[in-house]
């Protein structure tokens, strides 16, 4: 399951991380990121540890999104090595998030 994490965490789990991660920029109120929250913890049980998958509520963090550029959600960004390597705005299947990681 794709775990929902904050501002404060972001630096640490993500950007500290040396594995790759996937961030969706999600919101509540959103039905395509209602429709993309399956499909993320689905594709999080299937990394088997090969990347991660977490979430940041845009409504709660907006500094965040703001810093990543975020102007539409569902955003969902891959890193590695804390840095920004894909960016994929929109719904998008399992397959297709896959290949943002590798």
């Amino acid at each position: 399951m794709a775990k929902e994490i904050n501002a404060n965490e972001f630096k640490e789990i993500v950007l500290n991380s040396n594995k790759p991660v996937l961030v969706d920029f999600f919101a509540t109120w959103c039905g395509p990121c209602r429709m993309l929250a399956p499909v993320l913890d689905e594709l999080a049980q299937d990394a088997k540890g090969e990347f991660e998958v977490y979430k940041i509520d845009v409504d709660k963090e907006n500094g965040l999104a703001r810093e990543f550029g975020v102007m539409s959600i569902p955003t969902i960004i891959a890193f590695k090595g804390g840095k920004q390597v894909n960016k994929h705005i929109g719904y998008a299947t399992k397959d297709q998030l896959k290949k943002l990681v590798q």
